[in-house]
């Protein structure tokens, strides 16, 4: 098994180092929200507690932003993933203590390392290789093993082995023993990396403000990530409150429909991609737009339960032409510094989603997903003027040859 792995190509390394990383997320992720509930918050102060998190991401991205380096990239990573083992097993041990506000900020600080981690998994890829396709890789490995982890929370929440029931705390604990066979992986990952031709943050950030669609790139990913939140950000509290499913039918749906939403972006990133960019933007966006918008309109749970389900489904699909190539236009020399921009930008469009999320989630799902179409209007008109810029841009270039 370890001559194996030897053998894997440092990129697949770093894959395998993800999949076990993201069963873990998305086991914990998956009842994160419920975890809290069950220790007497309530839904606004959870979304708030959510929404607060993205903040302190965002504090903490700037500062990382001025140390974080290539060189020591994994470092980072290795300590960053030690560090949230420890604090995952310090909220275990904090389940139905009453200590509210510890757990809120063991709950943030995790929500810190989380993001730390993964904003700087595809930098140290692109050292190794750039591709439009490997980043598809990147993502959909994301995707499914987050959907694996689900997989794992949904056969054992509920129940009972040797006459012990598995809760929401003991998937916590099969959490962390994931974790730490991500540590165990990056260990053993051996990497090689150039002396940096610049690690100034200015000159980075020059290139992105005057970079005419690198600047209207960030603005779509703000608006699309405030969308997204507003509309599904406390999607496991929307369907255990308002939709009556149990946490294990929950599990089970988000389980299926994420699994299908995998083998939709696999096909669509080997058969089914148009040739036309702004056909697959409305494909993308157009059709979730309008799920959402008739489910405002008619106000009904039925419409509001197949909005959400396409919009879940179509997630992973084309983010090779809505992601990819405005992330791999950016030279290697400011990769690093710009993705950790645009994780912060990220966790700014997250926190005003979650923080719209939790005023609205009162009023019902019809008028969350509402809310979230009125914001989808900016993020397709993003998406397409990102789409003009690009193919103008390749036109002058295709000319000039």
């Amino acid at each position: 098994m370890g001559e194996k792995f030897e053998k894997l190509k440092e990129e697949n390394k770093i894959l395998v180092m993800l999949a076990f990383f993201s069963i873990s997320i998305g086991l914990w992720t998956n009842f994160k929200q419920l975890w809290l509930q069950d220790n007497s918050l309530n839904v606004t102060r959870v979304s708030q507690i959510l929404s607060i998190s993205g903040l302190f991401c965002v504090i903490a991205l700037i500062i990382f932003s001025k140390k974080l380096t290539l060189k020591n990239i994994k470092k980072v990573i290795t300590i960053s993933i030690l560090l949230k083992t420890i604090n995952l097993i310090l909220l275990a041990t904090l389940n139905h203590t009453g200590y509210k506000m510890i757990i809120e900020i063991v709950t943030i600080l995790d929500a810190v390392l989380e993001n730390l981690i993964i904003i700087s998994i595809y930098p140290l890829i692109v050292t190794i290789k750039k591709e439009n396709t490997l980043y598809s890789k990147r993502k959909l490995v994301e995707y499914l093993f987050k959907d694996i982890g689900i997989l794992v929370g949904g056969i054992f929440i509920g129940k009972t082995i040797a006459g012990f029931t598995i809760n929401y705390n003991v998937c916590l604990l099969i959490s962390i023993l994931f974790l730490i066979l991500s540590f165990v992986t990056i260990l053993n990952i051996k990497t090689k990396v150039e002396e940096e031709k610049n690690s100034n943050l200015k000159e980075p950030l020059s290139y992105m403000i005057k970079d005419k669609i690198q600047r209207n790139y960030l603005g779509y990913v703000l608006i699309s990530e405030t969308a997204m939140n507003t509309g599904l950000g406390l999607k496991m509290l929307m369907l255990t409150n308002q939709l009556s499913f149990s946490d294990g039918n929950a599990t089970n749906y988000l389980l299926l429909i994420g699994l299908i939403a995998d083998v939709v972006g696999i096909l669509a990133l080997k058969y089914f991609t148009p040739k036309n960019s702004y056909v697959t933007v409305t494909i993308k966006f157009g059709i979730r737009f309008w799920l959402y918008f008739m489910a405002f309109l008619s106000n009904s749970l039925v419409s509001c339960f197949i909005a959400m389900t396409w919009s879940i489904l179509i997630s992973t699909a084309y983010e090779n032409v809505v992601d990819a190539p405005y992330i791999n236009r950016i030279p290697n020399e400011y990769q690093l510094v710009f993705t950790n921009y645009r994780y912060i930008v990220k966790a700014i469009g997250t926190s005003i989603g979650l923080f719209f999320a939790g005023i609205v989630y009162p009023f019902g799902i019809p008028n969350m997903l509402g809310l979230s179409a009125f914001f989808m209007i900016f993020q397709m008109i993003y998406a397409y003027y990102l789409v003009y810029l690009r193919t103008t841009q390749n036109l002058a270039k295709n000319k000039k040859i």
